[in-house]
């Protein structure tokens, strides 16, 4: 997928960029981690917990889901930066085969298309 001609990224870039994926791909796992706990089944017993409580209990649960179902989608994304780098595929649009802005990748290294084919424009 990559031009013979000149690379898309710079080493230094790339290793910047690669810093930024590797770091938040550990925090999402320790997020992960800590989040286990809200995850866990809610007690049906009315004795120790009121309706009201079980109500908002089973809310908390269903946002560490919906937190959990968006760490494993980001996780997703950068594996497959992480492969993209090392298979020196990283930094090039996976549709039209150009160079991603490194501006773009600054802010979200995880992206796969350059503006123009991610906007539709292709």
């Amino acid at each position: 997928m990559t031009p013979s001609s000149s690379p898309a990224l710079t080493e230094a870039q790339r290793t910047e960029l690669k810093a930024v994926l590797t770091t938040r791909l550990a925090e999402l796992y320790e997020l992960d981690a800590l989040a286990g706990e809200s995850r866990k089944p809610v007690e049906l017993d009315q004795q120790s917990v009121g309706r009201l409580s079980r109500v908002d209990a089973l809310q908390q649960q269903a946002m560490a889901f919906a937190s959990q179902g968006r760490r494993q989608h980001d996780i997703r994304l950068i594996t497959q930066a992480l492969t993209r780098m090392a298979t020196d595929d990283y930094g090039w649009c996976g549709t039209c085969g150009e160079p991603i802005a490194l501006a773009r990748l600054r802010l979200d290294p995880t992206l796969a298309q350059c503006v123009d084919c991610a906007g539709g424009r292709n």
